[in-house]
């Protein structure tokens, strides 16, 4: 005999946002995300233009120069990161994963290279990071999707 499937009740709300109907309620408003989309990357990019200009003088007094190489290094660092976001939004979880390991183990990369190692040392870890980032992002995208592959988180 045939008997109905137990459904969890769900609310329409949930459902009309796109998000999944058993996801964690979202306590911030949009102009909070509409905040922290653009100040996460240039928070970011600030600490990564300081920290390339601070390799870069190697102890040495704060020049001009230097300070123009970290906001240039910082303004690459968040155009970049907006350009990878962007993409990799619309990428299939392998696509995404990839990107954004690459786009990692670059940035580490370079922060490396600036210390004045072997540029041989330098490539490979640039390309164990990226492969560690590529691991995470992949396994965290293909646990929080569904068998369509639309992400349930």
């Amino acid at each position: 005999m045939a008997h109905a499937v137990p459904t969890r009740k769900t609310s329409a709300g949930a459902e009309r946002r796109g998000r999944a109907p058993d996801a964690l309620p979202d306590v911030f408003g949009e102009r909070t995300h509409l905040v922290a989309k653009w100040a996460v990357p240039v928070l970011a990019g600030l600490l990564y233009g300081y920290w390339a200009a601070s390799i870069s003088r190697r102890g040495g007094p704060v020049t001009g120069w230097n300070l123009l190489f970290g906001f240039m290094t910082a303004l690459a660092f968040v155009v970049l990161y907006a350009v990878v976001r962007a993409v990799a939004q619309r990428l299939p979880r392998e696509g995404h994963a990839v990107l954004w390991g690459a786009f990692t183990g670059s940035a580490v990369g370079f922060l490396y290279s600036r210390s004045g190692v072997a540029m041989f040392t330098c490539v490979l870890v640039s390309l164990l990071v990226a492969a560690a980032v590529t691991g995470a992002n992949f396994y965290r995208h293909y646990t929080c999707e569904d068998a369509e592959g639309h992400r349930v988180l």
